[in-house]
Order: structure tokens, then sequence, then C-alpha cells
């Protein structure tokens, strides 16, 4: 298992328990949620799932116009979308909106 905590702006920190990322922000887990409902067809994901993605690299920060390469990301996506159910309440209308449009059931 290879994950990358680069500078990459959807980096985020390990946690050495799981082996899994803990984003700083949502875009790393908004990709997870669309990626396992296109391949689920739902987002009833069992809390203990981690989920991989794959980010590609892109420019790497414009050093030498080199291109980074892919990072691999593993991400503790049925804890993060009980979290966002659980607050729903409390969420930004427009995270409500990115989940509910990719398949979010909020009960």
């Amino acid at each position: 298992m290879s994950t990358s905590s680069g500078s990459s702006p959807l980096a985020g920190t390990r946690n050495p328990s799981h082996g899994a990322v803990r984003p700083t922000s949502g875009p790393l887990n908004l990709a997870a949620a669309t990626q396992y409902y296109q391949r689920e067809g739902h987002l009833r994901v069992p809390r203990s799932h981690i989920e991989t993605i794959v980010v590609s690299g892109g420019e790497n920060g414009g050093h030498d116009g080199v291109k980074a390469e892919a990072e691999e990301h593993h991400l503790r996506l049925g804890a993060w979308i009980g979290n966002q159910r659980s607050r729903a309440t409390s969420l930004p209308p427009e995270r409500v909106e990115q989940l509910s449009a990719i398949g979010m059931r909020w009960t």
C-alpha cells in the first residue's frame, strides 16, 4: 500500500492505526462517494468500509513542469457517510446538494 501525503490540496493526514487517509476537507471523500455509488448503485456504505481512490497528479506544483504521479488514497468512506447523515442539518447547503446529486439517502 503506497499512500502519499504530498503537497496536493486534496491530501490528508494518514491514520496510522488503519493506514487510511483522514482528509482535511470533503473533495476526496466526495470523489470516493461518487466512485462507490457508480460501482455499487447506492450509498449504504458499511461504517467500516475503506474506499480506495486514485487522484491523477497533474502538474507538480509548477516545479520544472514535471507531471506528478497519480496518488492512491484510502478513505474511511463508511464513517464519513455516516457522519454526513448524522450532521445533515448542520452541513453547508452545497454539501447537501453535492451528496444528494450522487444518490445520498438522508434517512
